[in-house]
């Protein structure tokens, strides 16, 4: 009878063992940040807004220039002449801010275009690995206000693997690496 219970016990914390909703979640942003395709976007984003502060500076300094000629040389002009450079100054300005304004959606667009599929991915990872291991719900762990490790798995160690993420390579080692990027591009334009 003893051995009927226990078996029967047995049987039961097992059968509520399985029943129990299983819960995992992950670290999207590391995922992302630290993902091969996102070093590429951030290297194809650095590219694009080199070249537009090259032409940006290219204007301002035609500028400047121009401006600097008629502010040495205006009182010998005639009024025809004056207007017209004032006229060219203007103008100039005008492009100045269209290229700028022009520019500047066409970065967000580049950008959305370069991330898509990065997030794409990302997605399809985590669905892939939740699907693998029976779970129903997998939470972002940067967007939950409290999480129990002891209770939900952390899928971010496969989310790396499969992404292809050194294991050694970690959010605050990109940030040094981007900041000392950012100091080296400032010494260079000064």
């Amino acid at each position: 009878m003893k051995k009927i219970l226990l078996i029967a016990a047995s049987a039961l914390l097992a059968v509520t063992a399985f029943a129990q909703p299983k819960f995992a979640h992950v670290n999207t942003t590391e995922l992302i940040q630290l993902s091969p395709e996102m070093d590429k976007a951030r290297e194809t984003m650095n590219t694009a807004q080199q070249e537009a502060q090259e032409t940006y500076q290219a204007m301002v300094d035609e500028f400047n220039s121009k401006y600097s000629t008629y502010q040495s040389k205006a009182s010998t002009w005639t009024d025809a002449i004056r207007q017209s450079k004032e006229k060219e100054l203007t103008e100039i300005q005008q492009r100045i801010q269209e290229f700028q304004q022009t520019v500047q959606m066409e970065l967000q667009q580049q950008e959305q275009q370069l991330m898509q599929p990065i997030y794409e991915k990302v997605n399809k990872v985590i669905q892939d690995l939740a699907k693998k291991g029976g779970y129903i719900y997998v939470f972002d762990a940067n967007n939950v206000l409290y999480l129990d490790p002891a209770q939900s798995h952390d899928l971010t160690p496969e989310g790396r693997k499969a992404m292809n993420i050194a294991a050694d390579r970690t959010l605050e080692a990109l940030a040094a690496e981007l900041q000392a990027q950012q100091q080296a591009a400032a010494a260079a334009q000064q």
